[in-house]
């Protein structure tokens, strides 16, 4: 099974966190699940680290470390799947969540065609 995590989702599983639900963690945990995290995930990461407001305590570089000594694999950004968001409903607006749902969907749509 594949699975895109959302920032916040990757940076629970990676620091272990109470927040992350049990059923999360056992998803990400099985040996039949591919993690993925997208560029924008690390994207995220490094703009919000940068603010310095305290909302994203690991560092962009600290993160992807962290990512690949849990083993997940990296999806770019392909024109694609900025040409994909143009179709999704209005209820995702926050920038990243957009691309991640786009990723997951042209994802979803190679892997049935």
């Amino acid at each position: 099974m594949n699975i895109l995590l959302d920032t916040h989702v990757a940076l629970w599983a990676i620091t272990d966190s109470p927040k992350l639900p049990k059923k999360a963690r056992e998803m990400i945990d099985s040996p039949r699940s591919t993690v993925w995290i997208s560029a924008a995930t690390v994207w995220e990461i490094a703009i919000k680290h940068s603010l310095g407001r305290g909302e994203m305590p690991v560092s962009s570089q600290d993160a992807l470390r962290y990512f690949r000594e849990s083993g997940y694999r990296f999806l770019p950004i392909e024109p694609e799947h900025a040409i994909a968001i143009e179709d999704l409903p209005a209820h995702h607006a926050d920038p990243f969540d957009r691309i991640l749902v786009a990723q997951a969907l042209r994802a979803d749509a190679a892997h049935h065609a």
